[in-house]
């Protein structure tokens, strides 16, 4: 599926109309696209207020009159073999009728309130995720507009995807950015270090193969930049080689 695609998907995801294929590829599209995670946002927004709109609270009386019924209808004991009930009369189905509707009435005020609560989440942290990737691009474009700004670019080993890091001794930081790296497995994620002279220090995680990440903490004497793959949530030490290694030189 195209970028150009994954544009078009953003009322489809917010409705969780999308296969599990579609969504996943869309959300890490989404990592990655600002307009798109804020177009969600709105719709999921937008979403959540139809829900509450349709929500309906039952009337006191009705609830009151249900709950004082309660301890006189006798739960219907469980069957053990298929019975063949007779066909009720009109009577039967006019008794049976306001209970059924009663039924309906409060399983549809329920579903709409929770449906209306989970989407005014989802558009919470869609606005979040939005605002976090808007603030990592911008703190990588001021970093590349330093006097002093570097920029060494590599790609992972076996040639796939491309790695950028850009340093400045000025401001005693670095960025990173990621274009067309594979993906890392579930439970995965790509770690960055700063190399102190052979020594590597945890840098930041960037879970996806796209997207521009600032590295935490001081450029100090760093002399390189290192990614490996870790675990979700990252390790103190690589657990394994790098798959690119930048110097800054």
């Amino acid at each position: 599926m195209s970028v150009a695609d994954l544009h078009t998907l953003t009322g489809a995801y917010a409705a969780h109309a999308l296969d599990p294929a579609e969504s996943s590829a869309f959300e890490r599209h989404l990592a990655d696209c600002p307009a798109c995670a804020q177009e969600v946002a709105e719709f999921a927004a937008t979403l959540a207020r139809l829900g509450a709109a349709e929500s309906v609270v039952p009337p006191e009386a009705m609830k009151a009159r249900v709950m004082a019924a309660l301890p006189a209808i006798r739960q219907e004991a469980p069957r053990t073999a298929p019975v063949q009930p007779a066909g009720p009369g009109p009577g039967r189905l006019r008794r049976a009728w306001p209970k059924l509707a009663l039924a309906a009435c409060l399983a549809v005020a329920a579903g709409a309130g929770g449906l209306a609560v989970q989407q005014h989440r989802e558009a919470d942290q869609a606005r979040a995720r939005a605002a976090a990737v808007q603030q990592q691009q911008n703190r990588f474009a001021d970093l590349l507009a330093a006097p002093d700004a570097r920029t060494a670019s590599g790609t992972v080993a076996g040639g796939a995807g491309v790695g950028t890091v850009v340093w400045s001794h000025g401001r005693g930081q670095a960025a990173f950015l990621a274009t067309g790296m594979p993906a890392p497995a579930g439970g995965r994620t790509y770690e960055l270090w700063f190399d102190d002279a052979g020594t590597m220090r945890p840098a930041g995680l960037l879970p996806g193969g796209d997207g521009s990440l600032v590295l935490s903490g001081p450029l100090g004497g760093a002399t390189g930049v290192g990614v490996t793959v870790e675990p979700a949530g990252g390790s103190a030490h690589p657990s394994g080689a790098p798959v690119m290694l930048l110097s800054f030189t």
